[in-house]
């Protein structure tokens, strides 16, 4: 059922990136990178992070997007829980050097302010440079949580209907330029 699942899955994502304005990482092509990422308008709330940057409404972020389909494959035949964690959290950590180098050579450098996603793994995000800040609006928290609701059955090994449905809530994940560049400078 997976399989079927992320096959079909593979097929609509084209269309996913065409339709969400995505930008593949330079070095995504050498497929070594699992993000992909777009400018965008910041709508949220104020939010000052532990550097002191103060991120408002409209500033420059971009936000990244985790390559889901890609990621899932590559674990799917791994049957240890925290195995198929530490090939995420690895794959996620070798592929911020991308996205630094993507911002430092952007020719929006210094409207930029920072990074920003959104995902329900919050729990190892701080040790990666990323501070994780709750989504206030109930409808778009609630909106985002049942578009995790896939991702956390192709994802886990044995999924259970309660762990699917209880997942981490889903929250905003900032790093600022600056911390991306002193964290992940290539």
């Amino acid at each position: 059922m997976r399989a079927i699942i992320l096959s079909i899955w593979s097929l609509f994502d084209p269309l996913y990136y065409k339709f969400t304005r995505l930008t593949y990482l330079q070095d995504n092509r050498e497929q070594n990178n699992y993000f992909r990422v777009r400018l965008t308008c910041y709508k949220g709330r104020d939010v000052t992070l532990s550097d002191g940057t103060h991120i408002k409404k409209n500033d420059t972020l971009v936000k990244i997007h985790l390559h889901n389909v890609k990621l899932l494959n590559e674990i799917k035949q791994v049957k240890s829980e925290l195995k198929r964690g530490k090939i995420i959290y690895d794959n996620v950590q070798r592929s911020l050097p991308g996205i630094q180098s993507y911002i430092s050579n952007h020719h929006n450098y210094n409207d930029i302010k920072g990074i920003i996603g959104i995902t329900s793994l919050t729990k190892c995000c701080e040790r990666l440079g990323f501070e994780v800040v709750s989504i206030s609006h109930p409808v778009y928290k609630w909106l985002k949580w049942t578009t995790f609701i896939p991702i956390m059955f192709l994802s886990t090994s044995k999924p259970s209907l309660g762990a699917i449905l209880k997942p981490s809530p889903p929250g905003y994940l900032f790093m600022s330029k600056d911390k991306l560049a002193r964290l992940y400078k290539r």
